[in-house]
Formats: structure tokens, sequence, C-alpha cells
């Protein structure tokens, strides 16, 4: 079975391949591409902040925009987008080049991802929605897995260039399969931007978001300049290796917490311990990274906690905004990879300022702080509203019984 969902979306797994690889690479490449532009890491890293910036925005404003043409056409202009984007980079002769370019490739990103997860279903049968999103979901985090150690080891051996023109030739790739294999589909229009938007008064809503937010930029804005933190806390030789490490754990995480929720009855209780492990493998990083095998124990545990806050953040708002369900999930994915742009921005400045690695740690780890501070008023608030309603159920029997 699914085999026979695999010959059916593939195509759009190597889509979010590419777009796992690129959004993840970046950070593993940040010295080679600096001694090309002659520029520092942090300036290097605004490359990511722009990504991940114009992927939040591209996807609520251009859905709805392009909201009457056809999913298989979006799906193309989208890929051409980021393919063509990549190219550029690839070709960059200065360092205005190469951020342009980042832009355009977020654009691009942005719009193909969640219309091949909301395409994806409606490609097969309902008993195998599930499955069929988990594997295009899970071809970003094995693209972080897979493609970024392969893609470092070629930058390695060749050049950084090198490395950007795998993800354009997986882009043509995927242009090409799409092109002649996906069906036309009819798709239920997308929210309005009125819509998306009318959410942010929702104070549940903002709380939920709020942790998204603090989660992203911490675990990306520190990602970001992982190759710094390897080089200064131990040696450039090991990035590859912490890299893979962290992504590995990544891949544990997003494909592992969906059986954890099925188990978990209080999701925001799971989301809390989520955070703490996350905090606490992050302040660990100076501590243990010039010790042999435990020194990865943080980076795996990081990986999988940082992909492992999305589905239970969606769970929750599913299960408390069911009625804005699609709208609510939207929200909290935009506002995900816009607390990324925040991060990656945030260790840019740091290092601009001269800080050290080691505070750059810690200045994350007090923002996961201040995420597990606010989860922590999320689930009292939680328990609270459950008690209101059993004290309110049991008030009405009484009522009736007399």
């Amino acid at each position: 079975m699914i085999v026979l969902i695999m010959k059916k979306i593939w195509i759009l797994t190597l889509g979010m391949f590419a777009l796992g690889m690129d959004t993840y690479i970046v950070a593993g490449l940040l010295p080679d591409i600096g001694k090309s532009f002659n520029k520092s890491s942090a300036e290097i890293g605004q490359g990511v902040t722009v990504f991940t910036l114009f992927f939040a925005l591209s996807a609520p404003v251009f859905s709805t925009i392009l909201a009457k043409y056809s999913v298989k056409k979006i799906l193309l202009l989208a890929l051409l987008t980021f393919g063509l984007a990549n190219l550029i980079t690839m070709l960059s002769l200065n360092y205005s080049i190469y951020i342009l370019s980042r832009c355009i490739a977020g654009l691009g990103a942005g719009l193909f991802s969640p219309m091949a997860v909301s395409s994806g279903g409606h490609l097969v049968s309902q008993k195998n929605k599930g499955k069929a999103l988990a594997f295009i979901v899970g071809g970003m985090s094995i693209g972080t897995v897979v493609g970024v150690p392969i893609g470092l080891q070629l930058a390695n051996l060749i050049n950084w260039r090198f490395a950007i023109g795998i993800i354009v030739i997986l882009s043509i790739v995927a242009f090409i399969s799409i092109y002649f294999l996906l069906p036309d589909l009819k798709m239920p229009s997308a929210p309005s931007l009125k819509e998306r938007f009318s959410l942010f008064i929702d104070p549940h809503v903002l709380r939920v978001v709020s942790v998204t937010v603090c989660e992203a930029i911490a675990s990306f804005g520190l990602y970001t300049y992982l190759s710094q933190v390897i080089s200064e806390g131990i040696s450039p030789h090991y990035i590859t290796l912490f890299l893979t490490t962290w992504g590995i754990g990544g891949l544990l995480g997003s494909f592992g917490v969906g059986l954890v929720i099925d188990k978990f009855k209080n999701t925001q209780i799971l989301m809390l311990i989520i955070l703490v492990i996350l905090g606490i493998s992050i302040v660990l990083i100076p501590t243990l990274i010039k010790i042999p095998i435990l020194g990865l124990i943080p980076f795996i545990l990081w990986g999988a906690m940082g992909w492992a806050t999305q589905a239970p953040q969606q769970h929750i708002l599913l299960k408390n905004h069911s009625e804005h369900g699609s709208t609510s999930v939207a929200l909290n994915s935009s506002l995900n990879y816009l607390g990324s742009a925040i991060g990656a921005a945030l260790g840019g400045l740091l290092l601009a300022q001269g800080a050290s690695t080691n505070i750059l740690i810690y200045c994350f780890f007090a923002i996961v702080i201040i995420g597990i501070i606010i989860q922590i008023i999320n689930v009292f608030i939680d328990m609270n509203s459950i008690e209101l309603k059993i004290n309110s159920i049991k008030y009405k029997a009484h009522y009736y019984l007399i």
C-alpha cells in the first residue's frame, strides 16, 4: 500500500526534498560563501534571514492571489521560481545578488510547500491521507538528513556553488515530473487574508503561536550559525558530523512525535516537555561539545525537539479552533518561518557586535525560557478551562436531577 501511495506523491516529495536541502544547507556553507564574497558569517547568514522571511510571507499572500489558478500551474510556477533563484545563487558574483536570489528562493519555497502538502491529501483516498502527508512533509526532513551532508561533502570536494547546483538539478527533475505526471486537481479555495489575520485577535491563538515564534527564533536562529558554533567550539572539520547528527534528530522528531501525540492526552503538557528538553539540549552545548560521543547528544536532542514542535502546536489549534482549522495551521506555519527569520537576523546582529558563540547560545536559551513560561501559562489556563467545563456539566446534571 505504501508503494502505491508513493507512486502518486513521490514527485511532491522530491520537491520538498529540494526545499529541505536548500533551507538548511546554507548554515553549513556560511564560511565558504563568506570567503567568496569577502563577508563575515553574520553577513552571509542574512541570506537565511531573507529566505525564511519571504518563505513566511509568500505562503499567505500568494496562495490567495493565485487561488484562481490550478494547483499544477501554481506548483510549476513555485518550482520554476525556486530553481531559477538557486541558479542565480550558484552563479552570483557579489553579495547583493546573493541576497536577492535568497529572497526569490524563499518566495518559491513558501508557495510550493503548503500547496504540495494540501494537494497531497487530494491525490489519495481518505484512509491513506495520513501516510501521504507524512511522506511529503518527511521529504523536507529527509532533505535535511540526507541532502545537507551530501551537499556539504560535495562543497568540501569542489565548492559551495556545486552544492547549490544539486538543488537546481533536483528542482528541474521535480518540475519535469510534475509537468508530465501530476494530474490537474481541484482544491477548496484558500482562506482570504482577512480570515488568516482575523485569528490574531483570539487570545488562545496568540498564546499558542507566541510559543511557536519563541521556539523558531531559538532553534533555527542558532542552527543558522551552527557552523560557526562548531568551528569555535571544537573544529570546522566536524561541521558535517554535527549537522548530520542534528538532522537525524530532526528526522526522529518529525516522524516520532505523531506516535507520542496519539498516546498523550494533554498536548499542552507534551509541548511543555518538548520545550524543556529543547532548552536543556541548547544550554548543554558549550559544556559537552568537546567531549567525544557525549558532545553529539545535545545536537540530536535539539534537532528532535526543534522538529517535533509543529505537530503538537497544530494539534492544539485544530482541537480548539476546528472551525478555522486550515487557517490557524497556516498562520502557525507562517509564524514559524517568521520566527526563523527573526532568529537568523538576531544571531547575525549579535555576531556582528562581536559576541562569542557561547553568548549566542545563551541568548537563544533565554528565548526558549520565555517560550516555556508562556507554555506554562497555556497549561494552567487549559487546565482551568477543563475544570470549569467539568463543574458546569456537574452543575447542569445536579440541576436536572433536582
